[in-house]
């Protein structure tokens, strides 16, 4: 399956906005979410971005673009807006298709399974004349997820926890419509039961209190939004969405009316990767890592032997700064601001269209670049003289400032919240598929 996923708006067209937010960063954000979800969880599934990045792009360059690459699925992410007085959730599918159409039926999957977690109002299904409707060649869906000059549905869009939680619930819409099939290898996902997020931790206590008294088992795990402390009251981890939904029932019937699911792939989340180091040894081949590009992107680029070579000299994990290479360019498809023949696989001082970044003049500058700048960042020591300072960037970074990979959020790239965890899931992809690999080849050697 080819799913094309356009984020609204971008560039100089913030789209909706309120609250202090934009809608063009809200739906880039769950877009990305998405992509993430799908790339990690799913075989067989090829997903393009209009954008992965705060660029400006026509609508007719988005559907020609999904319409030249013969995509079996457009999925466009919006927010709303009305004046404050509105709020909820609603999607789009074109004006001419009847409620038999199958861009109906996939849109059904899509709605109900978007309303499980995104804890909107339902504004209902809906039909429009949006070009991005009207001139693809595929089915094609637009979600409005929440009005964001309201200020409850903005108080949503400012947690993490929600686009997540929303960007998985499009995702749980595609599988059951597209029958999506889960990788054997993926890691389990966890299905977290909150009964209320506080910011005061005395009315989390006395939540967990009250569940008691129902019968219910629950605690306390606190979380930072937006540099602010909440506390969460979780009654329960599942690893089945149904078992996770029983309880969330059994939470509602006790009379908690704020309680919600968060979809999480595996126990290893933020807390669990935050440790892992910018500086250390480099574990993949050159060949595996292109293997594994050209998995996603047969016309990848082969650039692993630049990431080993500059990744060991250095004393960088090569293979993880080649993950983030794969997030910045969309595996070497640049469907972002930075064009290809600026061999700038980081995105290094690439803003917007304005500006669109760094250049280099080979490939393997534009690693050694790359490289360079993650020493900046992960490093207090003198750079080593044996290769030219090739990264313009390089003393603007405040030296030792992140250590870790989930360390560059914020930094590496704004707003960035995800950003270090991002590239750690597609390093982990790379792993699971390097260890698939191997097996079989072992196992073709024994039966031969």
């Amino acid at each position: 399956m080819k799913l094309y996923l356009d984020p609204g708006h971008g560039g100089s067209d913030p789209g909706a906005q309120g609250n202090g937010l934009k809608e063009k960063d809200i739906a880039l954000d769950i877009a990305l979410r998405i992509r993430t979800i799908v790339m990690n969880s799913y075989d067989n599934v090829e997903v393009m971005m209009s954008r992965t990045s705060d660029i400006s792009k026509s609508l007719r360059d988005r559907t020609n673009e999904a319409n030249t690459w013969r995509a079996d699925y457009y999925l466009s992410i919006h927010c709303n807006a009305y004046n404050g007085s509105a709020s909820g959730y609603e999607d789009y599918i074109h004006s001419s298709l009847s409620d038999s159409s199958s861009t109906a039926k996939y849109r059904d999957f899509l709605h109900t399974e978007i309303m499980k977690v995104n804890q909107l109002n339902n504004r209902g299904k809906k039909k429009a004349n949006f070009h991005v409707l009207r001139e693809t060649a595929m089915s094609a869906l637009l979600t409005e997820n929440g009005f964001i000059d309201n200020g409850q549905d903005a108080a949503l869009m400012k947690e993490p926890s929600w686009r997540q939680n929303v960007a998985q619930g499009h995702v749980n819409g595609l599988e059951k419509a597209f029958n999506l099939k889960r990788k054997t290898n993926d890691s389990t996902m966890f299905y977290k039961v909150i009964a209320g997020s506080f910011k005061s931790k005395e009315n989390a206590e006395k939540r967990v209190t009250y569940l008691e008294s129902q019968g219910i088992e629950s605690f306390i795990k606190s979380v930072t939004i937006y540099g602010e402390t909440r506390y969460r009251v979780q009654a329960g981890s599942f690893s089945s969405k149904e078992n996770a939904e029983k309880r969330l029932q059994e939470v509602k019937n006790a009379g908690i009316d704020d309680a919600y699911i968060v979809a999480e792939n595996g126990e290893s989340n933020q807390e669990d990767q935050s440790g892992y180091s910018i500086l250390g040894q480099t574990f993949l081949s050159s060949a595996q890592m292109n293997q594994y590009a050209k998995e996603i992107n047969p016309s990848a680029l082969e650039l692993g032997k630049y990431y080993l070579t500059f990744g060991e000299y250095y004393g960088i994990k090569g293979d993880v700064a080649f993950a983030q290479a794969m997030h910045e360019t969309d595996f070497l498809r640049f469907t972002g601001v930075v064009q290809p023949n600026q061999n700038n696989f980081c995105g290094l001082g690439a803003t917007g269209p304005d500006e669109p970044g760094a250049s280099f003049s080979t490939p393997r500058e534009g690693v050694l670049a790359h490289i360079q700048h993650l020493f900046a960042y992960a490093s207090t020591k003198r750079l080593p003289n044996e290769y030219p300072l090739v990264d313009p960037r390089f003393d603007l970074v405040n030296r030792g400032s992140a250590s870790t990979w989930i360390g560059l959020n914020g930094k590496w790239a704004v707003p960035g919240e995800q950003y270090g965890q991002s590239i750690l899931n597609i390093y982990e992809r790379m792993i699971h598929s390097t260890i698939q690999n191997l097996e079989e080849i072992i196992q073709e050697i024994q039966s031969s």
